[in-house]
């Protein structure tokens, strides 16, 4: 593995360390921060007491660093997390309540998804997705139906890059995610079939602003064997209300 290149300025920094918190690894100990971020342990330690002094990372009495209250709430002030959720989430409830599976609201950063919102219905399946983590955007419902509003630079950064296979279902080539994504354009949502796990599909169908561009996706994970058409029709009416409820004036 390649050396991670040093961060110059004090906050690019100060975010290295930031950036080392993902999902699965959100407690970390200052060799972990160090080695992960690239940064030396000295100057490591040096920032993560500011960090812990200015709250946007907390220290446990295990000695790992958590990320702190603050960055949590100014992370809830985002204008791209805060007003979809807030205008969303009505809608989302009346989709968990009319699905009883896991609900799941997400936008695109770059060429990944990020999950801004979940319902998660006790027993249904399990998902892997959690709200702040990511996902590749060609093997998820939500991944689809981004991937196909995206500007074409960002379609063909993804078409020309290894796609990640997850099963044996994952979309594996170019040709297929290109198949794939003009189907989503055609049809108006996307089912994404057992690529994540083998038990699970999902429906995902797009959110527009108020100028009729995809600035989200909602979709419901259900067990491999549902009938499509007790979901489809759910979930596409939930984005469409979420549109709406943003300004969007459907034709």
């Amino acid at each position: 593995m390649g050396r991670v290149p040093t961060p110059k300025s004090l906050l690019e920094r100060a975010f290295s360390l930031l950036s080392v918190f993902t999902v699965d690894r959100s407690a970390v100990t200052l060799s972990e921060l160090s080695r992960h971020s690239g940064l030396p342990l000295s100057t490591t330690h040096r920032l993560v007491a500011s960090l812990v002094e200015l709250r946007a990372l907390d220290r446990a009495p295990d000695g790992r660093y958590r990320v702190g209250l603050r960055l949590l709430e100014l992370g809830a002030l985002s204008p791209g997390s805060l007003d979809l959720r807030d205008r969303a989430l009505p809608f989302l409830e009346d989709l968990y309540e009319v699905t009883r599976h896991n609900v799941q609201l997400a936008v695109r950063d770059g060429t990944e998804v990020v999950y801004v919102e979940r319902i998660s219905a006790r027993d249904a399946v399990n998902v892997v997705t959690r709200v702040g983590s990511r996902m590749p955007l060609h093997c998820t419902g939500v991944g689809l139906v981004l991937l196909a509003a995206a500007p074409v630079a960002v379609q063909e950064a993804v078409l020309a890059a290894p796609l990640k296979r997850y099963t044996p279902r994952t979309i594996g080539s170019a040709q297929e995610l290109r198949e794939t994504l003009a189907r989503v354009r055609r049809d108006d949502y996307a089912i994404s079939d057992r690529q994540i796990e083998m038990i699970t599909y999902s429906v995902a169908a797009p959110v527009r602003g108020g100028h009729g561009d995809v600035v989200a996706a909602v979709s419901v994970v259900v067990p491999t064997g549902t009938r499509t058409d007790t979901v489809v029709p759910a979930v596409r009416t939930c984005g469409l209300a979420i549109s709406r409820a943003l300004g969007w004036a459907s034709p």
